[in-house]
Order: C-alpha cells, then structure tokens, then sequence
C-alpha cells in the first residue's frame, strides 16, 4: 500500500490525515481547505476523533508512524501522558523528559508535532498560562482545551 491521504470535517475545520505504507498514522493536521470524500482505510482516525470531538474519548488507540529525531519523539510521548483535559508548560515537559534546560527545543519539537489533536501539543501553555503556538492556530487550541474541560467536568 502507498501512502493513503484523506481530508475530513471536524467541528473545529478540516483535517487533513495520511497513512503511510503500513497503515500506520503518517501525519494529522488542519488544513485550509474543504473536506473531501474520506479514503476508507481512514475511518478509524476518523471514527476516533468525532468521538473525542463529541466528548466520548479521551485518548487514543492509533499505530503512529515513527519518525523525527529521538528527542523529539521523546517530546512526543510526553505529550502523549499529559492528562486529558489538563496542561502543563514548555518547562514542565522538558523536566519530564529528563533535559530541564532543553525549553526552547521542547518548543520547537513541539511545534514540529506531525499529529494534531491525537499527540496533544495544545494541552502545553506558556510559563505564565497563557496560550502560546499552536500550529493549528490559537483560537482552535482555545477550542480544544474548553472541550477537553467541559467533557472532563460532565464526567464528574
């Protein structure tokens, strides 16, 4: 199989999803364009995400593609254990990945992130709590954290 790539709607625009050669998740980002008929080998990703868009799931159970460096992927599966609904800082991340002076790179390996919402890079805010980058724009991660705390406070 070749890479597989599908675009599909979501409340908060259209997402853009690719597949690599394996079926495993290549890259998930927003993109400015309107969504089209979605591949079939999609629908999992697809499935997966209008459940958490509706405040059903709070992870995912997806095969991602392994790419970027190891410090980045480090950056990664940290972003991966922050909580549903919670954030934490630049700082905070990098401390947890054992390289407390590492900020900036966290930041920039951060924003490299190639999978939107399901490696959740919005949930990192500024030291100060304020909503720094996001490559999806900030008023989409303003979106996504108010989503994540009302559907945490509904299940309480």
């Amino acid at each position: 199989m070749k890479h597989v790539t599908g675009t599909f709607a979501t409340p908060l625009g259209t997402l853009s999803a690719t597949l690599d050669e394996h079926g495993r998740l290549w890259e998930l980002l927003f993109v400015e364009q309107r969504a089209s008929a979605t591949r079939k080998e999609l629908d999992p990703v697809r499935k997966q995400l209008e459940s958490y868009f509706a405040g059903r799931r709070v992870g995912f159970d997806l095969d991602f593609a392994e790419r970027g460096t190891p410090f980045r992927r480090d950056v990664w599966r940290a972003l991966v254990a922050i909580p549903y609904g919670e954030t934490t800082t630049y700082a905070e991340l990098a401390r947890r990945i054992g390289r407390p002076k590492a900020v900036r790179a966290v930041g920039a390996a951060n924003g490299a992130n190639p999978w939107a919402i399901v490696v959740p890079c919005h949930r990192v805010i500024g030291a100060d709590g304020t909503l720094t980058g996001y490559a999806g724009g900030l008023e989409r991660k303003r979106e996504l954290l108010a989503l994540e705390r009302a559907a945490r406070l509904a299940s309480v």
